[in-house]
């Protein structure tokens, strides 16, 4: 009787076969990152991971891409500081909660409002003592 060949072969090594040229790829898994001991565990544990480590071995870690570099028409131009400005009609606290021109709701950054009695049953949540529970508490009862 004939031998039985044939059939799906699965491969030994992550990628089949590698495309061509440019498209080009390792076909053995590529490099991978080298078994590391753990120290400090409890007894036996630095030798299972050990283990675990190199039963599955990690991909090696990608390389980093490289950023693109800016281009001038990315960047508003560098004004100095003995220059003189380049926004005559604003005022110089624009954005800030005090002084002259529209406040930091302007930047859309501002913090959600936080109550005084929020913040003390936080604090009465890690406190012991039970005093800050006290101080949350009346902070409570004033609408603070």
């Amino acid at each position: 009787m004939a031998e039985q060949r044939g059939g799906y072969r699965r491969p030994a090594n992550p990628a089949p076969v590698s495309g061509p040229g440019a498209l080009s790829r390792r076909t053995d898994g590529g490099p991978t990152q080298g078994a590391r001991y753990m120290r400090g565990g409890s007894y036996g544990e630095g030798q299972e991971l050990m283990g675990l480590q190199q039963a599955a071995p990690m991909a090696a870690s990608p390389q980093a891409p490289t950023p693109m570099a800016a281009t001038p028409r990315e960047l508003p131009p560098v004004v100095g500081l003995t220059e003189p400005t380049q926004r005559p009609d604003e005022a110089p606290t624009f954005g800030m909660p005090f002084g002259a021109g529209p406040g930091p709701e302007v930047l859309g950054l501002q913090a959600p409002e936080r109550r005084l009695s929020d913040i003390f049953m936080q604090i009465a949540a890690n406190d012991k003592s039970g005093e800050s529970n006290a101080i949350a508490q009346f902070l409570m009862d004033r609408n603070l």
